[in-house]
């Protein structure tokens, strides 16, 4: 019930939010967060997965599109815009946070798997083989050779 509540909150919150953005620096947001998760495929491939440079892509490519966009808008139209800049890169670094945030979950259960995995197996080791067992028994040989 708290979730739900919650989330009716933010979207309660983002709707009267909306209103207070001009229409052309959501747009600008929106296209940062299309070419900040292009940026951040490629850069991740490229890297092998390394989370410090998935972010850097996400942010370069939104900042790459944002940096045309605003060139095309001087050439055309006479006008570059920080503001519009500002938006389409704040779209990047939005879809890297998220990213982000999302492999470390990721990375963290895969880890919690592997720790559950190795108690398991030591568990069930410890019970086959308790550790008052003589080295003699695991291989299978009994301890009264030692005691001759």
């Amino acid at each position: 019930m708290k979730q739900i509540l919650a989330l009716l909150l933010f979207l309660f919150y983002v709707h009267s939010s909306y209103g207070q953005f001009e229409q052309d620096k959501v747009l600008h947001f929106l296209g940062g967060n299309l070419y900040g998760l292009v940026g951040a495929g490629i850069a991740n491939e490229i890297s092998d997965g390394d989370r410090t440079w998935t972010f850097v892509g996400a942010v370069g490519g939104s900042l790459l599109i944002g940096l045309a966009k605003e060139g095309i808008d001087q050439n055309q139209y006479g006008g570059w815009s920080n503001e519009d800049l500002l938006a389409t890169v704040l779209g990047g670094v939005t879809v890297g946070v998220t990213i982000d945030i999302f492999k470390k979950k990721k990375q963290r259960k895969r880890e919690q798997l592997f720790r559950d995995a190795i108690k398991s197996a030591d568990t069930g080791f410890q019970k086959k083989f308790p550790t008052e067992t003589n080295s003699l028994l695991v291989l299978g040989i009994s301890t009264t050779v030692l005691e001759k």
